[in-house]
């Protein structure tokens, strides 16, 4: 497998090139607008085509570059199947699995930090049949996990996301390792660690809001200290569904 993390200083994102080196099919997940060209210039370096975009979900702190790069590659374009957009798009199911050559991609629908957001657990079957790491967006990161009110209301955000964690992210296994989509600085968390990766069982010991582990603590853990919001978030997120 071929694996690419690209962390983005303004704003303050993380996007993810990786697939099947042998087979040439890659995959491009929370490409940034104005980097749309540089995916395809990296997929063009690593001899890849770019077969599949996708959105972890509907952003609402930057401008996705997901739709112009489907568009640009003739690649498919997936978010779950629930998002609120006014475009087509591939939709995609809970449990539901892809393939791109021998990189297999595993959909958990994981909402909370909005409605529509999934997780993608990658398996390298070159390697084995167990699963690699995880993608997990804004559900997940390294020392927190995400705000849960820019899409929803903030108590009803945060029960959602009591059950994506430890409804399904917690039942992964330990090892796998964790690539958000944000990592300090972000203004979707509140504590994120500078390091861009881990892991399920170190975030299991160490991330605060995983410590929580009774729905009604957890849901009070979240609407306590909240950050600002970023700005024009609404906007952001309405030109991300194409209502703007």
């Amino acid at each position: 497998m071929l694996f690419r993390q690209y962390l983005h200083t303004n704003p303050i994102a993380a996007s993810y090139l990786f697939g099947c080196g042998s087979q040439a099919q890659g995959v491009v997940v929370d490409p940034l607008e104005e980097e749309v060209d540089f995916y395809i210039e990296e997929a063009k370096k690593l001899g890849m085509n770019i077969v599949y975009v996708i959105d972890t979900h509907l952003h609402a702190d930057h401008v996705s570059g997901g739709r112009k790069l489907a568009d640009k590659t003739g690649a498919e374009y997936l978010l779950h199947r629930s998002a609120d957009a006014a475009f087509p798009f591939t939709p995609v199911e809970d449990g539901e699995e892809r393939m791109a050559g021998n990189t297999k991609l595993t959909f958990l629908h994981t909402p909370g930090h909005t409605p529509e957001h999934i997780s993608i657990v990658v398996t390298d079957r070159t390697r084995g049949d167990e699963p690699w790491f995880v993608l997990t967006g804004h559900t997940l990161m390294v020392g927190d996990v995400g705000r849960t009110e820019l899409a929803s209301n903030l108590e009803e955000g945060a029960t959602q996301l009591y059950r994506s964690l430890f409804e399904k992210l917690w039942k992964l296994d330990d090892h796998l390792e964790v690539y958000p989509g944000a990592f300090s600085g972000s203004v979707c968390g509140r504590a994120l660690s500078g390091k861009p990766m881990s892991t399920i069982g170190f975030e299991k010991r160490f991330n605060k809001a995983l410590q929580m582990k009774a729905q009604d603590e957890f849901v009070a853990f979240m609407t306590e200290n909240v950050p600002p919001q970023p700005e024009n978030f609404k906007s952001i997120r309405l030109r991300n569904q194409g209502k703007e």
